[in-house]
């Protein structure tokens, strides 16, 4: 008998909680919330968007072009030039089929660049193109 409660009390003391498969799961799911989250892209610097009494956020907006106040044309925070702005954009098309153009430009920027870039965007098969601005 004593022998029994000997072997009991040494295996109470062994047991213990294996933290191994816990550990594995919240790494799968950390893993698949990164995978599978959303990144805010930018499209390479700060522009002064004009405000609009109708501005609606535009959710899945993935291409983001920029128009400086001077004309400089921005995408994933390069410097393009007018005529690589539509290879640009159907290259980000083709990685991700669903994506939209949203225009950021300056209020100060011409109507001439932005009219090139909607051009351009739509020569590159995006139709679903918007131009960013500020709610007022």
């Amino acid at each position: 008998m004593r022998h029994l409660n000997q072997m009991l009390q040494d295996q109470d003391e062994k047991e213990e909680i294996d933290m191994t498969p816990m550990l594995d799961v919240v790494f799968i799911l950390l893993i698949f919330f990164i995978v599978t989250a959303s990144f805010v892209k930018e499209a390479g610097i700060d522009v002064n968007r004009p405000e609009a009494a109708t501005a609606v956020k535009k959710e899945r907006a993935n291409i983001l072009v920029a128009i400086s106040d001077k004309g400089d044309i921005w995408i994933n925070k390069r410097k393009v030039d007018i005529r690589s702005v539509q290879a640009n954009i159907e290259r980000l098309k083709a990685e991700n089929p669903q994506g939209t153009v949203v225009i950021q430009a300056d209020k100060k920027s011409t109507t001439d660049t932005l009219i090139k870039v909607m051009d351009s965007a739509r020569a590159a098969g995006v139709y679903d193109v918007s131009i960013a601005a500020q709610e007022a």
